[in-house]
């Protein structure tokens, strides 16, 4: 890693030297995020006259936020910055003087209106979309109240959450997960295990990128979702607290704390679930092995409590006018308890019972997880050229204890004592995660800007099982099974480097990036002392354009190549024995896969609509495949595979309508064909289908009176191997009134109305027809109140953000 770093501090010393040259009446410069420092695409540059701030020219910035656009007049002038939900920046200018112009870095802050004032007035009130991502702000949703992160994203458009609580985006599957920017350590078999232990109004927004960029981790063929937690920065002492209760005993409580001083800002936060769920399944599978009962049915009914406390923690400093340091550190306890009644009814020919097995199962888990990480931002001249480098150390701790109690009962529904059983499983888990990441970006006055960065992601898992069993066959002695006790420890180091490069040549802007990416991994087996080593290096590059049709009307194209690392959930060894029956594995062999990911799109707006339309196609090889054996023992084995290859043919609308100066919409489809081929398996596969999802979100304000929102999901139906996942749909709405001199806020929701939110899927194969169903509780309903306090005010009683007074000083 030193000798990596001493490369790199060579270059960037290069960087440092290269010369500037100019063009005549030009001006230049970059937009960035005042709070992030994250550059702004289209962002709109205005040129107007000092006496009637007429228009005498313009343009908008590209991928990376630099603009340039020239100008034959001179003289005074105002240059203004505009964008949606940020503040409008001014700056005196004067032309004539120099062939160029370069402004630098212009910093733009959010509109600093407070919460309690925001009401749905236009069709940006909750949905912003950028060149590469979509931007969904939670701050303004009702529906959001008294969720968690993953029942919040399962609701937002092209997203879909299958029985395993894995996410997909436009009908592709590994996403991957950031929190504030970075992958999150946080235990859970799945990515729903990990979300359900941030509640939804503890985030302020929720980015969805499609097509990442060379500068992005190349994991997640699927895209990256990006949940950016609430984090205030205001002068004085000031927060927000809610409280809200659910039906059939859920409660939350959350109180978020910022104080801002000179050039301090200390922000904390505390959030508080009490979660009672409900779960239910069935099964059906008809299959033609010979001595046993040709039919399997199946039900189960299950509820789990989950109680959960996060609290976090951190302040940024301002060193210098340039350089900004920031610390954090974040907590998440668990707890969590539930139990289960599964019955399994083997039936004949006739549909006439032989046999049931009644399955009972009791389980607690613990778990907790501590994050901390320290930050810095530098920017190193006016033109936009910064540094900025972040540090993040994570570790994870789990224990799980579950109890299995198995009667069974013959024909005539009386039960055989010599058959029962009892079963004790014990699981524990560690992890530990360490990022390290190093970006330089320089713009270039003559136009362009360059961007390289380093990144170091080193992670380690120690999974443990313990599976203890005792029957009349040892006299209801407990005794340990070898086969389904295992131990699994996997390493993954990644080591990362990028560059990208990005220009405007007349009314296209481009980007063209390539990361590098080495892997390490290794694992050991502990019940078959195997080790596995699969190290590998790849290439990923990306390509961007924009070409400018017109006023508010772009053209783009991008392309990028992704991988998919598989999942330790994919790759651990473990029997997962909660159904005798149906048994699941992970595979330790499995190996990545990999996505090139095209796109073409159109974006136009008018005065009281944006239109946003894209075609896309993804290729992907080694695709990470569930595939189900049956045995002749009636038990059936799923794991995973590497299927040959999945084409995934889409195309992608969105419609923002402004109905009324009280009234919004934002229509959005997702129409795909889909194709899977596993003509490499020992039992080769073939499937296909066509596909879409459907998404309605609405807004309507009563001015002073109530604001109500509404949102209807319809998911087509998606193919897999061997079978097919269901269509289903769900309709959730909501009502908000202000209160206390708008300090206060009442609200109330309910998701899923009408309970159709129902996971069903049919698999089939040469030995087997199989149907199943499963049904979390997702008919909910939700009373909130959020008060905010504090504030600095000025004089005339208006608040005003550390970002106002910093802007007054800006030249």
């Amino acid at each position: 890693m030193k000798s990596v770093l001493s490369y790199f501090g060579v270059l960037y010393i290069l960087f440092f030297s290269l010369d500037i040259q100019a063009q005549t009446f030009t001006i230049k410069g970059n937009v960035s995020d005042r709070e992030s420092n994250q550059p702004m695409e289209f962002a709109n540059i205005a040129l107007l006259t000092v006496g009637d701030s007429s228009l005498v020219t313009g343009g908008m910035s590209d991928l990376d936020g630099t603009f340039s656009f020239d100008t034959e007049q001179t003289g005074d002038f105002l240059l203004r910055v505009g964008f949606i939900g940020y503040d409008n920046y001014f700056r005196k200018i004067t032309l004539g003087d120099k062939a160029v112009l370069n402004v630098g870095n212009l910093r733009i802050m959010p509109d600093a209106t407070n919460l309690e004032e925001v009401v749905v007035e236009g069709v940006t009130s909750m949905f912003e979309s950028d060149i590469d991502k979509r931007r969904y702000n939670i701050e303004n949703s009702i529906l959001a109240q008294g969720a968690s992160a993953s029942e919040l994203l399962a609701t937002l458009p092209s997203i879909q959450m299958d029985d395993e609580g894995e996410l997909t985006m436009r009908g592709s599957g590994d996403i991957l997960i950031y929190i504030n920017g970075r992958p999150s350590n946080i235990s859970g078999d799945g990515i729903e295990a990990v979300l359900s232990q941030f509640p939804a109004n503890s985030i302020e927004s929720v980015e969805l990128i499609t097509n990442p960029s060379a500068r992005y981790d190349a994991t997640g063929s699927g895209g990256i979702i990006n949940i950016i937690l609430k984090k205030d920065e205001k002068i004085g002492f000031n927060g927000q607290s809610q409280v809200s209760v659910g039906t059939r005993d859920k409660y939350n409580f959350n109180v978020n704390l910022n104080y801002g001083k000179d050039k301090v800002n200390y922000f904390a936060s505390y959030n508080y679930q009490n979660r009672r769920l409900f779960r239910e399944s069935e099964g059906n599978r008809v299959s033609t092995i010979p001595g046993i009962s040709p039919e399997l049915d199946q039900d189960s009914y299950g509820e789990n409590i989950n109680i959960s406390h996060l609290i976090r923690a951190g302040l940024d400093y301002n060193i210098s006018q340039n350089g900004t340091l920031g610390w954090y550190i974040q907590g998440n306890i668990r707890e969590r308890t539930g139990d289960n009644l599964l019955n399994q009814r083997f039936l004949n020919n006739q549909q006439q019972l032989d046999s049931l097995f009644i399955r009972e199962n009791e389980e607690s888990n613990s778990s907790y997880n501590i994050e901390t990480g320290v930050t810095y931002g530098l920017n190193l001249d006016t033109l936009g050229q910064r540094i900025f480098t972040s540090l993040s150390y994570s570790r994870d701790s789990r224990d799980e204890l579950d109890f299995y109690y198995q009667s069974f009962f013959n024909n005539l529904m009386m039960e055989n004592p010599e058959n029962f059983l009892q079963q004790d499983l014990l699981r524990a888990q560690t992890s530990n995660l360490l990022v390290f990441q190093f970006d330089y970006i320089k713009p270039f006055a003559s136009g362009g800007t360059f961007e390289a960065g380093l990144k170091g992601t080193f992670s380690e898992w120690d999974r443990r099982q313990n599976f203890l069993q005792s029957d009349a066959s040892n006299n209801f002695i407990p005794t340990e099974n070898d086969t389904i006790s295992n131990t699994f420890n996997f390493r993954e180091d990644v080591y990362a480097a990028y560059l990208n490069y990005s220009n405007a040549w007349g009314k296209l802007s481009y980007q063209a990036g390539l990361r590098a990416e080495y892997t390490e991994t290794n694992s050991l087996t502990g019940n078959t002392n195997s080790t596995f080593v699969n190290n590998y290096f790849n290439l990923f590059p990306s390509i961007y354009g924009v070409y400018n049709l017109g006023k508010d009307q772009d053209l783009i194209l991008n392309y990028s190549r992704r991988i998919s690392r598989p999942r330790l959930w994919g790759l651990t060894p473990f029997y997962r024995v909660n159904d005798p029956l149906n048994l699941q594995i992970g595979n330790p062999t499995l190996q990545p896969e990999f996505t090139d990911s095209f796109e073409a799109g159109y974006q136009k707006g008018w005065a009281n609509y944006l239109l946003s339309a894209t075609v896309y196609q993804r290729f992907s090889t080694n695709v990470q495949s569930r595939i189900t054996e049956l045995f002749d023992n009636n038990v059936s084995i799923t794991t995973r595979e590497n299927a040959a290859r999945r084409n995934n043919t889409g195309f992608e609308i969105i419609n923002q309508i402004q109905l009324a100066s009280w009234w919004d919409a934002t229509l959005s489809g997702n129409f795909f064909y889909s194709e899977i081929i596993a003509d490499n398996l020992e039992r080769p596969f073939i499937n296909s289908n066509f596909s879409w999802t459907l998404n309605l979100l609405t807004n309507l304000a009563i001015p002073n009176v109530v604001n109500f929102q509404m949102q209807a999901n319809y998911r087509g139906p998606i193919v897999i191997p061997q079978g097919e996942i269901e269509p289903m749909y769900s309709i959730s709405a909501g009502l908000k009134r202000n209160v206390f001199n708008n300090k206060g806020t009442f609200s109330i929701n309910v998701s899923d109305i009408f309970n159709t939110q129902i996971f069903r899927i049919k698999t089939s194969d040469e030995r087997f027809e199989q149907s199943r169903l499963w049904n979390r509780e997702t008919r909910i309903g939700t009373i909130a109140f959020t008060y905010r306090f504090g504030g600095f005010k000025e004089k005339n009683g208006k608040e005003r953000s550390r970002e106002d007074m910093e802007s007054d000083m800006d030249f």
